[in-house]
């Protein structure tokens, strides 16, 4: 009943808000006799601040169109290797017309992105596959809004999410031969699940893992989200945050924890902070900070952006990460899609080096809670393993950010690199020796492209020139 009385509401103001945002058009529009009244501006930052606190927001796109390569400005196209019904592994293509630049492009490491399914969209880590397209070839787990999606599919399982990072990581495997996997925050824990049934069950495992601001033993520094888990039985969260998806969605009648209740838990962490962030917002567009502004606006269409879970997925990650702590416990089973049990032992990987990365003041994921998988992979040689602890970041900022950027990220890269084989290549099939025609090049990127230094924009290329994608 709780999703469509919410359903209802945002049905009600979404006018309002509409009303709202041309309304501050208006007051700020030259043209228009409002826009010079006494107070104007004021007024208009008033309407623009409703509209923002009253509009729906939508997934947002990646929106990464280039990135720089050693000098060279590199195009990116997204595209889709894997569609699951709950998820799809994106891949994030780079092209080039520079001979030297596509070598290097191809002789990079395959990186597999595992992002979050806790509320926010895969769009988070933005930043972070912008940062690792310079070195890697990078692709991404995307997971899907539950609420979009059929009942006619099935229920999703924490189970599933192991299955279906396994099934990604053979995919690259079989493209390349080898991978690297990068997780960051939730899906440290059924990352280091599914490679631990790999090592055990025999399978070739990823070169290395890096893990991220992970909760992998939750008791460790306990945080306001691991108490509100340990405080609440399991039947609470049963009876009290799942609901079933209105008839208004293509998921009509699925079980899941929606979105909404999950934004309200995240600024109910800080509501001070949020309510501080608006009112800076106001004084922004008052005073006409039009990049400030800006920076508030982008930020808070991602972080107001979120989706629905389905609601098996969701209680049984409480039960198994933060009420009986399976995986440190070592009690841990897990159904294969052929329906075997499988216990969960990390301390039988061996070849898989371990990056574990967290913040100094990190609120969601307490300090120890991601090293302790240095404890559990027991096996993994000393000098394959390494640990990080990013000082003065929180959550966010060992992702995102200029810590991120400054800190974290140059060490990723180096961990990946010191762990692949230099002596190899590694090519999909698809890259080796795949030509296209200019003609059809450019009328499939034509809109990312962008002059290199060593392709000057004034020289269009001849139709019988080949484009090589990297």
């Amino acid at each position: 009943m709780l999703y469509q009385l919410y359903e209802t509401q945002r049905a009600l103001i979404e006018p309002f808000a509409d009303f709202a945002q041309a309304t501050a058009k208006l007051y700020t529009s030259p043209l228009l006799p409002l826009s010079q009244s006494p107070f104007s501006q004021r007024i208009s930052a008033g309407f623009d601040l409703f509209y923002r606190l009253g509009k729906g927001y939508e997934k947002p796109a990646f929106g990464i169109t280039s990135v720089p390569v050693q000098g060279v400005n590199v195009t990116i196209m997204e595209r889709v290797e894997m569609d699951k019904p709950f998820c799809e592994l994106r891949r994030f293509k780079r092209f080039s017309d520079d001979s030297q630049t596509l070598d290097k492009l191809l002789a990079q490491p395959p990186v597999l992105v595992v992002a979050p399914l806790s509320g926010h969209y895969a769009t988070l880590l933005r930043d972070t596959v912008r940062s690792l397209l310079g070195d890697h070839k990078v692709f991404i787990t995307d997971w899907k809004n539950a609420r979009l999606v059929p009942m006619a599919d099935g229920e999703f399982h924490l189970d599933d999410y192991i299955n279906y990072v396994q099934d990604f990581i053979r995919y690259l495997q079989k493209q390349y031969g080898n991978c690297h996997v990068i997780s960051v925050c939730q899906p440290t824990v059924p990352v280091l699940a599914a490679i631990s049934l790999m090592a055990s069950r025999g399978e070739k495992t990823p070169l290395s893992m890096t893990m991220m601001g992970g909760p992998i033993d939750a008791r460790s520094s306990p945080t306001s989200v691991n108490n509100l888990a340990t405080q609440r039985s399991f039947e609470w969260f049963e009876n009290n945050v799942i609901y079933r998806v209105p008839d208004s969605y293509p998921g009509a009648g699925r079980r899941v924890y929606p979105g909404f209740l999950q934004y309200t838990g995240f600024v109910a962490m800080n509501p001070d902070r949020h309510a501080s962030s608006h009112y800076d917002y106001f004084k922004d567009l008052v005073k006409g900070d039009d990049a400030s502004a800006e920076q508030h606006r982008k930020f808070y269409d991602e972080y107001n952006a979120v989706l629905d879970m389905d609601a098996d997925y969701y209680l049984e990650t409480i039960q198994t990460v933060f009420q009986d702590f399976k995986l440190v416990n070592g009690t841990w089973d897990v159904r294969s899609p052929e329906g075997q049990l499988e216990r969960v032992k990390p301390q039988d990987i061996q070849t898989t080096a371990l990056f574990t990365v967290e913040g100094e003041l990190d609120d969601i994921s307490g300090a120890g809670q991601t090293r302790a998988a240095q404890d559990l992979c027991v096996q993994i040689p000393a000098s394959s393993r390494q640990h990080l602890e990013v000082q003065g970041a929180g959550h966010y900022g060992i992702f995102s950010g200029r810590r991120w950027r400054e800190v974290v990220y140059p060490q990723v890269r180096d961990f990946i690199l010191s762990h692949h084989p230099q002596a190899s290549v590694n090519r999909a099939p698809e890259d080796d020796g795949e030509l296209t025609s200019a003609h059809s090049a450019t009328a499939q990127v034509a809109p990312d492209l962008a002059p290199t230094k060593n392709t000057p924009a004034k020289a269009a290329p001849p139709l019988a020139k080949q484009r090589r994608r990297g």
